[in-house]
């Protein structure tokens, strides 16, 4: 489903040029879920935005059932990732100052749906997340982890087809890490999603059908 050929990306800065991915080559299956491992540095999150449309290679390509991305330019790389594609972060970027629902609504409204279109959508899948009782509450009164539900909603609102997630228990505790776990193998169940998932969480990794290792830029397995 997700083909990456020779990927690089470097940053220049004033101490001369950063090479951060260095000529990666990585084939996801449909449906699998791929665990993306190493220290920090080693360039994972770069890796993600790249194959996720958010940052463009320096050179190298991503195909998505055969179509290079990076053809594609403004309005129609931001269409086909709204609709391909749901992120997950590790620190939620939830909006502080709007409730779980209306977080979750966020994407729907952007990609041009109604408030009577949304607000159904960003409901049902808060129920979903075990968050039925707390729609109505803003980020500031939920838990870590449930502040990752609300993330994991919204980033489920379109009905993306792959899910990239960086670090999604980074900042939570082994028990509701492991509350996460289950989550996401539930929503993967349930969905059929292709997962890409950058942890550094080894309890994480090994509940996953492939794990790659980056050292370096480069992907060593």
């Amino acid at each position: 489903m997700i083909e990456a050929r020779g990927l690089m990306k470097n940053f220049g800065t004033s101490d001369g040029r950063v090479d951060v991915l260095r000529g990666i080559d990585l084939d996801i299956g449909r449906g699998e879920r791929v665990g993306v491992v190493g220290t920090s540095g080693a360039g994972k999150t770069t890796l993600m935005h790249v194959l996720g449309g958010l940052d463009r290679p320096t050179g190298g390509t991503v195909r998505f059932d055969g179509t290079d991305i990076f053809t594609l330019k403004g309005a129609a790389l931001d269409g086909f990732r709204n609709r391909t594609i749901g992120f997950v972060f590790q620190f939620h970027q939830l909006l502080p100052e709007f409730s779980a629902l209306e977080n979750v609504m966020m994407p729907a409204l952007v990609a041009r749906k109604s408030f009577r279109e949304a607000i159904p959508m960003a409901t049902e899948l808060l129920e979903e997340v075990g968050l039925g009782h707390r729609i109505k509450h803003k980020p500031g009164q939920l838990s870590g982890g449930e502040q990752q539900r609300v993330a994991i909603a919204r980033a489920l609102v379109l009905s993306p087809r792959v899910l990239l997630a960086d670090e999604p228990t980074g900042n939570l505790d082994s028990g509701t890490s492991g509350e996460i776990y289950r989550l996401l193998e539930q929503i993967h169940s349930t969905r059929e999603l292709t997962m890409v998932i950058v942890t550094h969480s080894e309890a994480l990794a090994s509940r996953l059908d492939r794990v790659v290792l980056m050292v370096d830029g480069k992907v060593l397995s």
